[in-house]
């Protein structure tokens, strides 16, 4: 994108996920962890084995956010849950993700969390009578039942604010991060399976993430080794959060 960009001085550029800018380049992430934290919370309160599963892309900081989020919100609730994880080296490969599902099944876990985008995770677990989350699109046909909630986005917010920019000639290059409060990240409605109390457990911390009460990297947090690497009272910075690159405690494995 930068280097086309040089080549296009005139044509305004936006780059998701992207982390190098330019006078005609902005880059622009979502905040995918708020909602994949509140998932952990119901993932937390319903897990029969204390053993989650989740289905993984690529080792990069992105996903380690989500799958981090995620655990600590499980364990928020139930410090004795241990997630496993299992890395397909793929955004979308339904057999491989499916397969990867049946692996984590086998070795205990009775919740499935993804960041890939098909719905195979979440149509095995309807036919194993189990439990699981989608990502970035609403799964819920895929699973009336196994499907508890899920983690989507709504890019068009941020478009449609960026193209009001460029029509006002305001635009400028600019490093954006937007999540639950913006409405760029959506949960889906849970399932009538989630239990009433848990389901009030998780819109009122949903109401406080949207209204900025609430921030999923708040200490005390410890790596997967017991170490402690936020102290109480202090939070994971936004520098580190986008370069995240270790695994917090409860998160069994190495990483690849």
């Amino acid at each position: 994108t930068i280097n086309v960009a040089k080549d296009h001085p005139e044509i305004i550029f936006e780059h998701c996920s992207g982390y190098k800018m330019a006078k005609n380049v902005g880059v622009y992430q979502s905040r995918f962890y708020e909602g994949a934290y509140l998932l952990g919370v119901i993932a937390g309160l319903m897990s029969k084995s204390n053993t989650l599963g989740y289905v993984a892309p690529f080792p990069i900081p992105e996903v380690k956010r989500n799958l981090n989020a995620w655990v600590l919100g499980a364990r928020s609730v139930n410090p004795k849950i241990t997630t496993k994880v299992i890395w397909i080296s793929s955004w979308y490969d339904p057999p491989k993700e499916q397969e990867a599902a049946q692996t984590l099944i086998n070795q205990g876990a009775d919740i499935l969390y993804q960041n890939t985008d098909s719905p195979a995770v979440v149509e095995l677990a309807q036919t194993k009578g189990l439990y699981a989350f989608g990502q970035d699109s609403d799964m819920s046909k895929f699973g009336p039942k196994s499907h508890l909630s899920g983690n989507t986005v709504n890019w068009g917010v941020y478009y449609v604010a960026k193209v009001r920019q460029v029509l006002e000639n305001k635009w400028k290059a600019e490093d954006t991060k937007w999540g639950m409060k913006e409405g760029m990240v959506k949960l889906v409605p849970v399932n009538k399976e989630v239990p009433a109390k848990v389901a009030e457990r998780f819109e009122k911390l949903k109401a406080q993430t949207i209204a900025g009460k609430f921030y999923a990297f708040n200490g005390p947090i410890k790596d997967q080794s017991g170490k402690e690497i936020i102290a109480s009272g202090k939070t994971v910075s936004e520098d580190e959060l986008w370069k995240m690159s270790w695994y917090v405690e409860g998160i069994l494995g190495k990483q690849p």
